[in-house]
């Protein structure tokens, strides 16, 4: 048995992620192997920089998964350290191997003698959160389902942008006041 495991704040779930989780899903190609998909930040939601709470996140993912292999997803609260991070997180998902898009966390997880796998992201500038955010706040008052659809779905799976619409996750961001940070 392979535990794999996914890494990311999920704020939100976007196609960026989409294309890691399925990377990460070939690769449970045993019957036992399972995959955990780690929520960072489990503890923050409702504001500008995390709009979206930890269980809000995880009914997300939960909405877009179509799978017959093993999946957890767990919350990861922060310690803002990032030397002890790989110990903390460990606690929470386990040991195994970590697939990553980003080359700063593959180091900091090799450093700590786990395997892992870095997975290549085209167009990554694209799925960055913050311009996901971005997007779906000037979009937080247009009170039109399909043209939401339409606009996030270039960088949202539909599944999840139904999602965002149907829990009115979206249109609450226009009430977030200062709005959505870029940072």
């Amino acid at each position: 048995m392979t535990r794999y495991i996914v890494l990311g704040r999920f704020q939100p779930f976007h196609k960026g992620h989409e294309f890691l989780v399925n990377s990460a899903l070939e690769l449970c190609n045993k019957r036992d192997d399972e995959l955990v998909i780690a929520i960072g930040s489990a503890a923050k939601g409702w504001d500008s920089e995390n709009p979206w709470t930890y269980e809000e996140r995880k009914g997300m993912i939960e909405s877009w998964l179509q799978t017959d292999k093993q999946v957890t997803i767990i919350g990861i609260e922060d310690i803002n350290d990032p030397p002890n991070w790989v110990s903390h997180a460990t606690e929470f998902h386990g040991v195994g191997v970590l697939v990553t898009s980003d080359e700063a966390t593959d180091n900091l997880y090799q450093q700590s003698g786990f395997d892992t796998r870095l997975i290549e992201l085209s167009n990554r500038d694209n799925f960055e959160g913050w311009r996901v955010r971005q997007t779906a706040l000037m979009l937080s008052t247009v009170y039109d389902d399909n043209a939401v659809v339409s606009v996030l779905g270039a960088s949202i799976p539909e599944a999840v942008v139904k999602w965002l619409i149907d829990n009115d996750a979206i249109y609450r961001l226009s009430t977030m006041g200062s709005g959505v940070n870029v940072g």
